[in-house]
């Protein structure tokens, strides 16, 4: 019923699409359009639709976004050698009240998920999360989010549900199905020392902007293990985003941050990718664009592998610490990297088994100096509280 709901892509985009060569991607979408309606969502690989509710939004919006302008600029772009069949399902307007659309949009993802289709959201305000996080309430019994954003949005404490304080609601709301959240390129001066305290309190990782933009590579175990991945684009540069003064003049490169999305599209658990708080100039419908273009790359280079030392394609690792004994795996095929950690879930506490942390070679080296990671540190205390 939800799906009632969304509009059918625009007459102008769907006649632009018809001008493009046929290797475009505009010509291998499978579009919603008023004369056919929904297209077939069997083997479909992900499903493309926006947002237009902004009245929940920190810094109010002068302007809706403009969806048909990023489209357009999405469209354009050549299709890769790819085996997915992407949807563009149209767009969720504003209903009634702001719950109304978090309700459709809550549904619409849940019912995508139930087919086995990874929902790309293209949103006005990142609280929008949250109802996509909700839809994961019968999917599954516990959710890791990555906010790749230069804030930690937990807002202050009286006040309501916005684009600045979304995450407070995820974790007070009910079911509190919320396992993890990582954060990818915080700036300390957008965040009150009381915010990196809690996120310390609660065992939760932050990774600061010139960390990662150091080193990319920090960003792909705390992808991998992600089922939810919001990406505020106020953590690009306002350089790359056509220099509007909601943006900060420090942040992601477009490169950088089209890496960290292919990233995400790699990683098998990514079930759901948001992108929010875009502005209507041609250069953010570029980038966002082709931010979309690298998580669909990324997600035909996936390979599901589990670790195991009974299988040839992994080396396993053991590390004696002066505290911990560490057990590393590495594979063969994709030279990814795991650690054990004991109770890391309820589940594992019962039968004393343990669950495998996605982690870096870095990470296995600090271990060998008698370091130990403070992924895996946080990972076990967080199984043991």
């Amino acid at each position: 019923m939800a799906f009632d709901f969304l509009v059918p892509v625009k007459k102008k985009v769907l006649a632009f699409s018809e001008l493009l060569p046929p290797q475009a991607l505009g010509k291998n979408i499978h579009k919603h359009t008023e004369k056919k309606g929904l297209p077939v969502f069997a083997n479909a690989t992900v499903a493309i639709f926006g947002v237009l509710e902004s009245r929940n939004a920190y810094e109010k919006k002068p302007e809706k976004l403009d969806l048909d302008g990023i489209r357009i600029q999405l469209y354009r772009l050549m299709a890769g050698n790819w085996n997915s069949t992407i949807l563009d399902i149209g767009d969720v307007e504003e209903g009634d009240t702001v719950e109304d659309t978090y309700f459709v949009v809550k549904e619409i993802v849940a019912g995508l998920l139930e087919e086995n289709i990874i929902p790309i959201i293209i949103g006005a305000t990142q609280d929008i999360t949250f109802p996509a996080y909700r839809a994961f309430d019968k999917i599954r019994d516990m959710v890791n989010l990555v906010s790749i954003d230069s804030r930690f949005d937990f807002g202050e404490d009286d006040e309501l549900i916005s684009s600045h304080s979304y995450m407070s609601k995820i974790i007070t709301d009910k079911p509190n199905n919320l396992f993890n959240f990582s954060n990818i390129g915080y700036q300390s001066y957008f965040n009150a020392q009381e915010e990196m305290d809690l996120m310390e309190r609660l065992f939760f990782d932050a990774y600061r902007l010139g960390e990662v933009a150091a080193n990319l590579e920090l960003a792909e175990p705390v992808l991998r293990n992600s089922h939810i991945v919001s990406l505020d684009l106020r953590a690009v540069r306002a350089g790359e985003m056509g220099m509007h003064p909601n943006f900060s003049p420090n942040g992601f490169t477009g490169r950088e941050i089209c890496t960290i999305a292919r990233y995400a599209g790699i990683s098998d658990k990514v079930s759901l990718f948001g992108i929010y708080e875009g502005e209507n100039s041609p250069q953010a419908f570029q980038m966002i664009a082709q931010i979309i273009w690298y998580f669909i790359e990324g997600i035909s280079f996936r390979v599901k592998e589990f670790p195991s030392s009974k299988s040839e394609d992994f080396t396993k690792f053991t590390v004696p610490t002066d505290t911990e004994e560490l057990i590393f795996y590495k594979s063969h095929v994709t030279e990814r990297w795991w650690v054990e950690v004991p109770s890391i879930l309820p589940e594992h506490t019962k039968t004393n088994s343990v669950a495998l942390l996605p982690c870096t070679e870095g990470d296995y080296l600090d271990a060998c100096n008698q370091n130990i990671p403070e992924r895996w540190f946080k990972a076990y205390r967080k199984g043991f509280n």
